[in-house]
């Protein structure tokens, strides 16, 4: 069965290449003034957006962020998003390719979908300094006729570490991602079978335990039984869909592996409050 995220707009690393660029790892760019997304898409590379002087709105999977001075807005491969930058912002955006994200992945400190529930995060003046820094020392090494890889991947490394230093400090909850590492693989395990797999017992097998102790610790840990992680990540999937694609109702009933539309509607409107139809027609 293919899975919904593949009928999104997604935008590749190379078609933010310059004609000149010899990086095809990782690109730095510079945003000034007013930008405008307002059709929805995704990419297949991670982003880290660095905001020097900031204002507008950032959505990512559909919320609301607002663009502010000395903030870092992290986008992941899949996320969709759309913003809408004021006139007299100033940022720094690097663009990591997949490949390098992987290897980027451990030096974050805590589990993916920490970063993803915090995606937008403050810095002290030290801690923006300090990423300015590096931000600037990659632009100019892959700038370079000759680039040593091995710097600009050891620094942004170092911006991992400074990203959960700062998420650290700003949030109280980073230990909920941490500290039992059954959530987090049960939280990957989600989102690679979502569609496919929606039962408690399929996880727990993977994960080597019983469905009721799953249970036990998302109640635990999470304050939410496991079948609702379940149900949250298909219903994030479903608004992409709606939202960021043009696939007919039918369509994404199939790709996300209902049977027919009513059960499609009633899953949806039971988890929302709204139908499907309804969803896709509102601002």
């Amino acid at each position: 069965m293919q899975q919904g995220h593949d009928f999104f707009p997604t935008l590749g690393l190379q078609e933010f290449k310059e004609k000149h660029s010899n990086s095809s790892q990782v690109l730095y760019h510079e945003l000034r003034g007013k930008r405008l997304i307002d059709a929805p898409h995704k990419h297949d590379f991670f982003i880290i957006m660095l905001f020097e002087k900031g204002g507008g709105t950032h959505t990512i999977d559909f919320v609301n962020y607002p663009i502010e001075d000395h903030h870092i807005h992290l986008l992941f491969p899949g996320q969709v998003h759309e913003w809408q930058i004021t006139a007299d912002s100033i940022g720094y955006q690097l663009m990591v390719s997949r490949e390098w994200f992987e290897h980027f992945i451990p030096h974050l400190r805590f589990a993916t979908p920490y970063y993803q529930n915090h995606p937008v995060i403050g810095t002290s003046p030290t801690d923006y300094s300090a990423l300015k820094q590096e931000f600037a020392a990659i632009q100019d090494e892959i700038s370079k006729k000759d680039v040593l890889w091995d710097i600009v991947q050891t620094r942004i490394k170092l911006i991992a570490l400074l990203l959960s230093r700062c998420a650290e400090t700003q949030f109280k909850d980073f230990e909920k991602y941490t500290t039992n590492p059954i959530i987090s693989k049960f939280l990957l395990y989600i989102d690679r079978y979502y569609v496919e797999q929606r039962l408690v017992s399929f996880y727990a097998d993977k994960l080597h335990i019983t469905p009721n102790y799953l249970n036990i610790l998302t109640k635990k840990v999470l304050d939410v039984p496991a079948s609702s992680l379940i149900q949250d990540r298909l219903i994030l999937e479903a608004k992409r869909l709606l939202k960021s694609t043009e696939l007919s109702m039918k369509e994404i009933v199939y790709s996300l592996g209902f049977y027919d539309h009513a059960n499609f509607s009633k899953f949806f409107k039971k988890r929302t409050g709204m139908t499907p139809s309804a969803f896709r027609e509102g601002d």
